[in-house]
């Protein structure tokens, strides 16, 4: 088993993507139960009138009890629509948002039956454009008996303000609303493009 666990992401935040890019593998925990509230179905953007929080609705075939990789999405609502949507609305007069444009817009076109699936596939484009070359181990189950410097399952919350320092970059709206840090991965690669990898590298996780 590798050292660093982390849990799954939806267009997980930047620390997220900082903590597995200093790696060459890393270990995402299959078998933890689904908790609410959390990056697993949620990611933060910046729209025309601040941070905006984009949601996939799930269904837990077991309620709280129900293990990441067996939850569902839910596609009775046409959330696909809305957050591409958000997306293109928030990010479309970025400077690299074209250039990554359609590889995402594919995601919102198509239906996983599973959350964890859907986030890894996302995952793994996002360290394709990054150039990055961390691998992502899947667990079979819950992994037991881990230290807490190397369990990073529920270091990385919208409910907890970060402590790390992070280093400006021209956001579309910033004008607006200011710098708004640890967004999700999407807003520092739509801005900063190919700079992306080095900010990551170069963060100093705290």
């Amino acid at each position: 088993m590798n050292d660093l666990v982390i849990s799954t992401a939806y267009l997980g935040p930047i620390e997220y993507f900082a903590a597995i890019v200093k790696q060459s593998e890393i270990t995402i925990d299959a078998g933890e139960h689904y908790i609410k509230q959390t990056y697993r179905n949620r990611c933060e953007i910046y729209a025309a009138s601040g941070k905006l929080s984009l949601t996939i609705p799930v269904i837990k075939i077991n309620g709280n009890h129900t293990t990441i990789k067996d939850i569902r999405i839910a596609y009775s609502e046409r959330w696909q629509c809305a957050h591409w949507g958000a997306v293109v609305s928030a990010y479309n007069q970025s400077p690299f948002f074209l250039y990554y444009r359609d590889e995402f817009e594919s995601f919102y076109q198509q239906q996983f039956d599973f959350l964890m699936d859907f986030n890894l596939k996302l995952t793994e484009i996002i360290l394709n454009f990054l150039q990055s070359n961390a691998k992502l181990v899947i667990s079979d189950g819950y992994i037991k008996d881990l230290s807490p410097d190397n369990d990073l399952r529920t270091r990385f919350s919208p409910k907890k303000k970060s402590g790390t320092n992070f280093p400006e970059y021209i956001q579309v709206f910033s004008d607006k609303h200011g710098f708004i840090p640890n967004l999700s991965i999407i807003d520092l690669l739509f801005n900063e493009g190919p700079n992306a990898f080095d900010y990551l590298r170069n963060l100093k996780l705290q």
